[in-house]
Parts: structure tokens; C-alpha cells; sequence
């Protein structure tokens, strides 16, 4: 009988389109999400009750759809780009001092995120509109966690929820929603991919 979460890991939606291994495949991938990370933390969406950034829900994405290893590694070349100066974070500046503001909490719970939720992908929680929703909305609390941590160090409990959660609540669910439905999509393209190569064999 199977488990919640099976021992077997089951090929994530990256693996399924791009087959196989190897250092290229991986460089490309991580360069590559790295790159749509950079470009998601510019985009701001207007939205209630503050602007919204895509840059969340693209950690979450990146995460199921590459699996744990592959999704941290992508978070971690990220997150080291940005050190190193490069403006790959959402405000306008970067280097080591960036990690020591106030969404430093907020880049390493990105790492988490895509960490665990590759994971759940890689356990049976990729795919399906009831484990998607729950396997976004738990990325979505681990992300929050040691952002509000950090900014309570900063600025107190009572204010930290105040600016680092309760703005962001509504986005949140909206997020979690349009995750469900790229994955869902994206996952539908994949079966009648893999359909169209069986009868072309």
C-alpha cells in the first residue's frame, strides 16, 4: 500500500520534458531559472493593497517543477549572484550588505521553499489540483517564516507582522491559485507531449 508520501521519488515536470542528466543539462536549468528569478523580482503587478512581484510564486514553480537538488541549486546560484553585486534582487541595489536588510529572511526562505516543495514533487505532490494547492500554500508559509523572523529581530513582532504579512495575504492566495493552474497546464502539455511521441514511435 502506498504512503502520503511515497520513499520513490517520481520524475518532476522538467525531468519529463528534458530526460536524462548530466553537468550541461543542470548548468542550462539553473542558469536559466536563475535568470527568470531576476527578471520576476523587477515585475511589479499592481494589486490591493500594496504591488505584488512574481518572484514568490516563480520560487515555488521553480521548485516543483525541478525537484529539491536541482531547486535549491538554482535558489543558491540566486542568492550568490546577488551577493556578488549582480541586480538580481527586487530592490536596486545588491552585495553582502542586501543580506543583512530587511527581506534577507524573505531570500532565504526562498531557498527553503524550493527545497521542500521539490521535494514533494518528487513524492507525489506535483501534480493534482488538491496537492498542489496544499504542497503552494505550505512553500508559501515556510517562505514566510524566516522573513517575519528577521524582521522581528529588526523592527519587532508587532510591526513585522504588520508590513511583512499582512500585506501580502490577499497576493498570497492569488499566487497560490495561479500556481495551481501553471502547474496543472503545464503538466497537461506534458501528457499530450509524451501522447504525440508514442505515436509518432
Amino acid at each position: 500500500m502506498k504512503t502520503a508520501l511515497s520513499t520513490a521519488r517520481i520524475p518532476t515536470l522538467f525531468a519529463t520534458f528534458w530526460p536524462g542528466a548530466g553537468i550541461a543539462r543542470a548548468v542550462v536549468m539553473v542558469l536559466g531559472g536563475s535568470l527568470l528569478l531576476a527578471l520576476s523580482a523587477k515585475v511589479q503587478v499592481p494589486f490591493w493593497p500594496v504591488p505584488m512581484t512574481m518572484q514568490s510564486l516563480v520560487v515555488l514553480l521553480l521548485g516543483m517543477s525541478y525537484g529539491s537538488r536541482l531547486g535549491a541549486a538554482t535558489l543558491a546560484a540566486y542568492l550568490a549572484e546577488g551577493i556578488c553585486g549582480l541586480p538580481v534582487f527586487a530592490g536596486a541595489t545588491a552585495g553582502p550588505a542586501y543580506m543583512m536588510g530587511p527581506t534577507a529572511g524573505y531570500l532565504v526562505g526562498f531557498l527553503l521553499a524550493a527545497a521542500l516543495l521539490g521535494w514533494l514533487a518528487e513524492h507525489g505532490w506535483g501534480r493534482g489540483v488538491v496537492r498542489l494547492a496544499v504542497a503552494m500554500s505550505i512553500g508559501h508559509v515556510l517562505l514566510f517564516v524566516p522573513g517575519v523572523l528577521w524582521l522581528a529581530v529588526l523592527l519587532g513582532w508587532g510591526k513585522a507582522i504588520a508590513v511583512g504579512v499582512t500585506p501580502f495575504i490577499a497576493a498570497t492566495v492569488l499566487k497560490t491559485a495561479l500556481g495551481v493552474a501553471v502547474m496543472s497546464a503545464l503538466w497537461g502539455l506534458a501528457g499530450r507531449r509524451g501522447g504525440s511521441q508514442s505515436l509518432g514511435r
